[in-house]
């Protein structure tokens, strides 16, 4: 299991030297100048000259990418054109706000997906069946970002239940129960289109496993439904059911980065809204950099997990 693990890990480098590189060449080809937007339309062309060079803005592509890489390798992101502050100490907090929204919309779409797959395939090709897969086909095909707004209209402004924006409640200040109220709206939105997938993959599988011949003879001893389901169709879907999982990581991180705009999350999402207006690009490239490679880390440990839970996989 060392000797997979660590050529797992060797494999990512390439991965994420690809990545850096695709995240710097897509920040460089943004249009405007930030040495101009920083200095404003009334600097003279000397200004602007000088401050080109000391960002090295005036240097060839491969040379700022050569650069750019090395620092960041060195754990040096950069310092904010905007706010001048170094970059890294600003951003990772608002990495960690990202992954606790994007961790709470895993757990909304496992626990839900296979709670409506179980319940869906218990009652197959009945109205409640057609009804759920109608309610999950809406919502694998709902916008996340029109979704964020709709939810928040109507639990935040039109009931009142829940907080429509920002991580925690300012007067009370930090706490556990405070971040759950913030986090339920957003994690929801975050959660429909991937809920919607674990909940069609699970009835399926369930629905297959069901069919086979080894759980009819379970049925025919006897052996009650609940322990069937429970011991033996769980277990054979469980491997499918994490390689899905695995596939949603990135389709929740990616669906985080807008609705973090919609309720004031401060994450990177956010952060990236902003800085982008005001071309920050070192703020940019490690936003990007940051969620690719929590990306690639979030993937190579789900299939760690699931080459654990079935050892043939790693032939």
């Amino acid at each position: 299991m060392f000797v997979y693990l660590l050529k797992r890990i060797l494999s990512i480098i390439p991965i994420l030297l690809g990545v850096s590189f695709l995240v710097f060449l897509m920040v460089y080809l943004i249009p405007g100048d930030p040495a101009r937007i920083i200095l404003g339309q009334a600097a003279t062309e000397k200004a602007i000259l000088e401050l080109r060079a000391e960002l090295g803005l005036d240097q060839p592509f491969f040379v700022q990418y050569g650069i750019w890489l090395l620092s960041v390798l060195q754990g040096d992101l950069g310092t904010s054109i905007a706010m001048r502050i170094p970059v890294a100490d600003f951003l990772l907090p608002k990495l960690l706000n990202t992954l606790i929204l994007t961790a709470g919309a895993l757990v909304i779409c496992l626990v839900g997906g296979v709670l409506i797959g179980l319940l869906a395939a218990l009652k197959k090709y009945t109205f409640f069946d057609r009804f759920i897969m109608f309610i999950a086909q809406f919502g694998a095909n709902t916008p996340v970002f029109w979704l964020a707004i709709v939810i928040m209209w109507f639990f935040s402004i039109k009931l009142g239940w829940l907080p429509s924006s920002g991580m925690y409640n300012m007067r009370t200040g930090p706490s556990f129960s405070g971040l759950l109220q913030h986090l339920i709206l957003p994690a929801f939105a975050t959660a429909t289109v991937s809920l919607a997938v674990i909940a069609r993959l699970t009835r399926s599988s369930i629905i297959e496993v069901l069919n086979m011949d080894y759980i009819k003879t379970f049925r025919a001893n006897g052996i009650p439904e609940s322990k069937i389901i429970s011991k033996h169709v769980f277990r054979n879907i469980l491997s499918p059911l994490l390689n899905m999982s695995g596939l949603q990581i990135g389709y929740l991180l990616g669906g985080a980065l807008f609705v973090e705009v919609v309720f004031s999350w401060p994450g990177i999402g956010s952060q990236l809204y902003t800085s982008i207006n005001a071309q920050d690009i070192p703020m940019i490239q490690a936003g990007v950099l940051f969620i690719a490679i929590s990306f690639v880390v979030l993937n190579l440990i789900n299939d760690l997990i699931v080459t654990s839970l079935n050892p043939r996989l790693k032939s």
